[in-house]
């Protein structure tokens, strides 16, 4: 049987276009991409009990952690807790219902539907198959935007903060979301994209062998980024996934420009307005991100301060400066080092998202921070402008198409793909 009949046995990498050939992967390894290293496929021990059974233990921890109280604090005699439905409703409470909304949206509802999607489609659950498709073509673009886990480092800067006024008090819930936060990632981990295709829709026959080695477009191929499908570069239109794409996408640069520079008008402001607001015996105390670590520092709180720094100031700054620097790369401009610009856009889209943590912070603070005159918290302008630079520059990382900065790449590839094991 030809290769072309095979469709298979065929992948475009998502990051560097460069056209592979599949080799049989045992079990418990996976393919990575021969130039840019990027896992093309992974070949799970059996791939559906071990998602299903990692995603229905997430949603009964899930359940179980919103049951419950979650943490209380003791300060002088007064004595505060809070559960985890609690703290939307503090944050609407205090006219911040967008802030509310960005909580429940990344922190419990998208890893909540994620579950549940990979549970149905794991499962072969029975469905109409246009729904089947639907939630497979949103399940993996939605992975990112769930932070439970940023949520809970959020949870412990808090603890830290908190401890120089009060007692912190560990409740029923705390356990059982650690928990879930744990196998909600594992249960993403043990998915893998193409196979969950593969038992929706067969792949569409090749229109003619390719050439290994070699980029897709060059050849007049392109990769379907929804299902990984390989079609001819002039065919817009999945015909199993029913996605409409380009070759590359259109206007990547410029959109990614734009959204860059909406983020640094909205960073400048972030930065100097307060993010939250202490009242201490009727005294209100504005803070901004720099002050917050100013203080944790002078407390001697070194490595707290330090992951706020990182995580709310250096991260933000960098990315931005770094997708700026790609968008100049991938236009056409000087010789930069494509593999070198691949290491960094990988960072950017994983380290992007771990700036709310400043945001997750607020949350928790003033939400349990409730003493009356003694001492209470509440969020600021800053810390939805900050949340909104955090998704905007996300957004941005999404736009922009990594493939462009091979593209100037002549030299053929014939390393075979590499086998690692899990």
């Amino acid at each position: 049987m030809c290769s072309a009949e095979k469709p298979q046995g065929w992948k475009l990498c998502p990051q560097c276009d460069l056209t592979v050939q599949l080799p049989p992967v045992p079990v418990g390894s996976k393919a990575s991409c021969p130039r840019c290293h990027t896992t093309l496929q992974t070949h799970w021990h059996e791939p559906r009990r071990r998602p299903s059974g990692y995603a229905l233990a997430a949603l009964f921890m899930l359940v179980l952690a919103n049951l419950f109280p979650f943490i209380t604090m003791n300060v002088a005699g007064l004595s505060s807790g809070i559960s985890l439905p609690q703290i939307p409703q503090v944050m609407v409470s205090d006219n911040y219902s967008s802030l509310a909304t960005l909580f429940l949206l990344f922190v419990q509802g998208v890893p909540a539907f994620c579950m549940i999607t990979i549970l149905l489609l794991v499962n072969r659950v029975r469905m109409p198959h246009r729904l089947r498709v639907g939630l497979a073509r949103v399940l993996f673009d939605l992975r990112s935007w769930g932070m439970a886990e940023i949520f809970m480092v959020g949870i412990l800067v808090s603890f830290v903060k908190l401890m120089a006024y009060g007692q912190i008090g560990l409740e029923i819930s705390f356990w059982p979301w650690c928990l879930f936060c744990l196998l909600q990632l594992r249960a993403f981990q043990c998915v893998d994209k193409r196979w969950v295709w593969q038992q929706i829709s067969p792949l569409p026959a090749l229109p003619f062998t390719p050439q290994k080695g070699v980029s897709g477009l060059s050849q007049g191929l392109r990769s379907c980024p929804c299902c990984t499908a390989v079609l001819p570069a002039d065919q817009l239109d999945c015909p199993r996934c029913g996605v409409r794409a380009h070759p590359r996408r259109r206007h990547s640069l410029q959109w990614t420009l734009a959204l860059l520079c909406t983020a640094v008008m909205l960073y400048i402001p972030a930065n100097l307005l307060p993010i939250m607001v202490t009242e201490t015996l009727g005294t209100s105390y504005p803070s901004n991100i720099m002050a917050g670590v100013i203080l944790l520092w002078s407390d001697g709180s070194y490595p707290v301060a330090l992951v706020i720094f990182i995580a709310s100031i250096m991260v933000p700054t960098l990315k931005m400066l770094a997708m700026g620097w790609l968008c100049w790369g991938a236009s056409g401009r000087g010789q930069p080092d494509r593999e070198k610009m691949h290491r960094i856009y990988e960072v950017v889209e994983f380290v992007g998202r771990w700036s709310m943590i400043d945001v997750f912070v607020i949350a928790v603070l003033s939400a349990l921070v409730r003493m009356g005159r003694l001492m209470s918290v509440s969020p600021a302008l800053g810390a939805l402008l900050f949340a909104l630079v955090v998704i905007i520059t996300m957004i941005a990382a999404i736009t922009f198409d990594p493939r462009l900065c091979w593209d100037r790449l002549q030299e053929p590839q014939t390393k075979e793909p590499r086998l690692d094991g899990q």
